[in-house]
């Protein structure tokens, strides 16, 4: 594949596609060439796109971002993965590096406006006030990259993935410009079919979905079957649905459906549950154990 990764095409093998949402140059986009350097990604106007590549078998998989560590939970993507139809099989954590982009005859001296979605500026208030340039706001950061390389001013400049410069032949007059360096995105990978690793093979973690019964202690009862059985759970988060009427939650927890301490957890957990779904069994990501 070329330096500049390409871009799905009605006439791409769909076997060879992951599918993301975004422009080309979003950092879903770098997602991909990080994480799936071998698939030729496929840019989805929005999630719902994204999922219907998949499912309808115009992608192998999907990457579709969940959670970011300054803007918290992704909107939207937890309502999805319980109708979407497809299972997490993979995880992704992308280091966020967000690059000043400008035509190749701007420099730090004429630059004086900046482009790039709301949290993009957000997050790099320290340089451009530093350099004296006027944040703008722009729908996107793949999106304000291209618009300031088909406008050429030297006096305009964008914030977006070292991608987007490449896309778009945008020169980066200043790397890695995010005030906090930690900023992480993680990204999940959806197909068609589980995929459960061998559970005896490495660290598992299992994602699920459930909503309680409206009873007293519903919740806690529920979750008591992975504390007397010794699972741990990483991730719980709780959404209101039918009219505020039903809460759901999701969550992940480390081990294997097929370990019989989960497995016990998990029916005690169903016994207290109007509904349980298990969304997939994958294995953890290196970033986890990361010092």
């Amino acid at each position: 594949m070329s330096p500049v990764a390409t871009i799905a095409t009605d006439v791409t093998d769909p076997a060879t596609v992951v599918a993301f949402q975004g422009a080309p140059g979003a950092y879903s986009h770098l997602a991909c060439r990080e994480a799936l350097p071998d698939l030729v990604p496929l840019p989805c106007a929005t999630f719902e796109d994204a999922f219907a590549a998949v499912r309808d078998g115009k992608a192998a998989c999907g990457l579709i971002p969940i959670e970011n560590s300054t803007a918290g939970r992704v909107a939207d993507i937890h309502h999805l993965l319980p109708e979407g139809g497809l299972f997490i099989t993979a995880e992704h954590f992308l280091r966020v590096r967000h690059q000043l982009l400008a035509p190749k005859s701007a420099s730090l001296k004429t630059v004086k406006r900046v482009y790039s979605h709301v949290q993009a500026l957000s997050q790099c208030r320290r340089v451009t006030k530093d350099l004296g340039i006027e944040p703008i706001v722009a729908s996107d950061t793949a999106g304000s990259a291209k618009d300031v390389a088909e406008r050429n001013n030297p006096e305009e400049a964008a914030i977006a993935s070292s991608i987007a410069g490449e896309l778009y032949g945008l020169q980066i007059l200043r790397a890695d410009i995010e005030d906090n360096h930690t900023n992480t995105t993680r990204f999940i990978r959806l197909e068609r079919q589980r995929r459960d690793p061998d559970p005896n093979s490495a660290a598992c973690m299992t994602a699920i979905m459930f909503k309680v019964r409206s009873v007293p202690a519903a919740l806690y009862k529920a979750l008591g079957g992975f504390a007397t059985n010794g699972v741990n759970v990483v991730k719980l988060e709780s959404y209101l649905t039918d009219g505020f009427k039903v809460a759901e939650f999701y969550a992940e927890i480390e081990g294997h459906p097929a370990h019989r301490n989960v497995d016990l957890a998990l029916q005690e957990l169903e016994y207290f549950s109007r509904s349980l779904k298990v969304l997939g069994v994958f294995n953890p990501h290196p970033f986890r154990s990361a010092d």
